[in-house]
């Protein structure tokens, strides 16, 4: 495909974007790719495009995901009508994406639950909050839209209790502390969340539960929910997750992926409005790591 530029001065991203069915993100993706061409030469997509320049870009085959169910293990602990509680095992991912089009949370549910909420679509049905690919532990999963929009108000109120428990490097000086770091997208790396004075508002509390000279059993509870906030919040004050290959360093415990379980979930149930508390067992690696810490 080409396109002619009428009038310069932007960046090529955008200029690709404004000018093509392209979105901006995918466009930067394109150019990283080296996929553009601005008078048949590859440029940065900061370059500032002039008045004539002609670019060449190759649009990206569609891969439509499929979101179909999938008899795959999945631990439900809880369910009714309104909602369910299940304990997500590590290395599922929660919802389909390009790079997970099966195999996932989502594709489970629809499965072995019979209803599901609608209202994040057919993209997340159910899902009401998420936990990374390599964390395990509890999450609320809507059964009707009425439970979706009463759950997750109660999330953003700060009133769900989420408590998770993690193997963190070093030992922690205190006991007890909380954690106030506003986070949002690294500016170094686009992959990566940051603490960033132009961040969301994050607050974690941790208590320290046992110590082992290099490592310490941490519990910590989410007031708020930002992408990678524990990982982030602990890397910042010194005392990254174990087995965290992003946020933490090498040479660190042998897992599959971070030492960080949400053990306990608890919410206002939409139906009955009775507070409701679960639990759940960190997975096996987690204990017999414990286990290998203590001797």
């Amino acid at each position: 495909m080409e396109v002619r530029i009428k009038q310069g001065g932007v960046r090529l991203d955008k200029a690709l974007a404004d000018e093509t069915e392209l979105s901006r993100a995918l466009a930067n993706e394109q150019i990283k790719l080296g996929q553009v061409l601005v008078n048949g030469q590859v440029k940065k997509a900061k370059y500032s495009v002039q008045e004539g320049d002609v670019i060449t870009y190759q649009v990206p085959e569609v891969v439509e995901i499929e979101y179909l169910p999938e008899d795959l293990p999945l631990d439900i602990i809880y369910q009714d009508a309104d909602v369910a509680v299940v304990n997500k095992a590590q290395g599922m991912v929660v919802h389909p994406s390009a790079g997970h089009p099966s195999g996932t949370l989502v594709n489970a549910l629809l499965y072995h639950v019979k209803d599901l909420s609608g209202i994040n679509g057919v993209m997340r049905p159910g899902i009401v909050h998420r936990i990374d690919k390599d964390t395990s532990g509890l999450l609320m999963i809507a059964k009707s839209d009425e439970a979706h929009t009463k759950l997750a108000e109660e999330l953003k109120a700060k009133k769900s209790l989420r408590k998770y428990v993690a193997i963190v490097h070093g030992n922690l000086p205190n006991d007890r502390g909380v954690i106030e770091a506003p986070i949002g997208r690294s500016d170094k790396e686009r992959k990566k969340q940051a603490v960033t004075a132009k961040g969301k508002e994050a607050v974690t509390r941790f208590q320290v539960l046992e110590r082992f000279g290099d490592y310490t059993l941490v519990e910590l509870t989410l007031e708020t929910g930002r992408t990678h906030q524990i990982r982030v919040h602990m890397a910042y004050i010194g005392h990254p997750v174990a087995g965290d290959e992003v946020y933490g360093p090498r040479k660190t415990l042998k897992g599959h992926g971070q030492f960080l379980h949400a053990q306990t979930l608890g919410f206002t149930h939409p139906r009955t409005g009775e507070l409701v508390t679960f639990t759940a067992p960190a997975p096996a690696i987690f204990q017999e790591t414990l286990e290998k810490l203590r001797q």
